[in-house]
């Protein structure tokens, strides 16, 4: 009778087991294996009002460059003005405790609300709707053109690329990203991957349009993701990992049942200190005055 009521018993146990367990969901899980997926989305690098730009100018006679590089135009003026006062001998030592300085902080370029940035020399640049090749080659021609720096090579990039992703992620949390480019499943891994309860056919993403927040749904189990505008994310961009409905059964029965134990809780609580006053006081005191 045992051989056949254990396993029964297993069986039963397997199943309940499996029941309860979260439904996983692959990604891209209708796209053939070993084939070729086109990935027809882009990614924008366009300049917007409150980017942080880094522009660096390199050139082979790197004095004329100087003056257009926030890591040593501010020594240069300064430099200048103290060889106008005729005091050389302080310039000199002001550049050789510069050239000691290692990892000077550079603070960039903020792309005011108007779309501009003020660039040495050169001044007021309108940068906004741009991409960041653009600027470069904008920058480049502007130097030449007024015989600045004859052979310029600039370089242009984002320093405060930032998306953030919230919801059923492993660890939420605010990426702050070097580069140019970045897709929603690099974004989910630096974040540890969707948690078994989080949904993978339905992911939010929060993107500012013209001044107003636009939610876009992509769905990262169908191959049609590769299509989606918001794929490759974009400077403030928030993504949103919704919770499975049995995830919000719980939430919903945990804050029920909060809402109603909880009052009684604390009036137990009370109570049950009330009474301990009482019986410290009649009992265990008048104990201790009849010893």
């Amino acid at each position: 009778m045992n051989r056949i009521i254990y396993p029964l018993f297993i069986l039963i146990v397997a199943c309940f087991c499996s029941c309860g367990a979260p439904r996983e969901m692959a990604y891209v899980s209708d796209a053939e294996r070993d084939s070729a997926q086109q990935i027809l989305s882009t990614y924008s690098n366009s300049i917007h009002a409150g980017d942080q730009l880094y522009i660096y100018v390199y050139s082979q006679t790197p004095v004329s460059a100087v003056p257009f590089n926030q890591e040593t135009h501010v020594v240069a003026v300064e430099q200048s003005r103290l060889n106008r006062v005729g005091n050389s001998n302080q310039a000199y030592r002001m550049s050789e405790t510069y050239k000691r300085k290692e990892g000077r902080q550079v603070e960039g370029y903020l792309v005011d609300q108007e779309g501009y940035i003020n660039f040495p020399v050169i001044g007021k640049l309108k940068v906004d709707g741009i991409t960041y090749d653009s600027l470069q080659n904008k920058i480049q021609v502007l130097l030449i053109n007024g015989e600045y720096v004859l052979d310029p090579v600039v370089t242009v990039s984002p320093m405060n690329f930032r998306v953030s992703v919230v919801g059923e992620v492993r660890r939420p949390r605010e990426l702050h990203i070097t580069g140019e480019r970045l897709t929603i499943f690099e974004a989910l891994a630096m974040c540890g991957d969707i948690t078994q309860y989080g949904l993978r056919d339905n992911v939010v993403v929060m993107r500012e349009k013209n001044g107003m927040v636009t939610p876009i749904e992509i769905d990262l189990t169908k191959k049609t993701m590769f299509d989606s505008e918001v794929y490759y994310l974009q400077q403030n961009d928030i993504v949103y990992v919704q919770p499975t409905m049995k995830r919000r059964r719980q939430a919903d029965s945990r804050r029920t049942y909060q809402e109603s134990v909880g009052p009684y809780a604390s009036i137990g609580v009370s109570l049950a200190h009330f009474v301990w006053r009482i019986y410290r006081r009649y009992v265990i005191d008048r104990r201790g005055l009849f010893h």
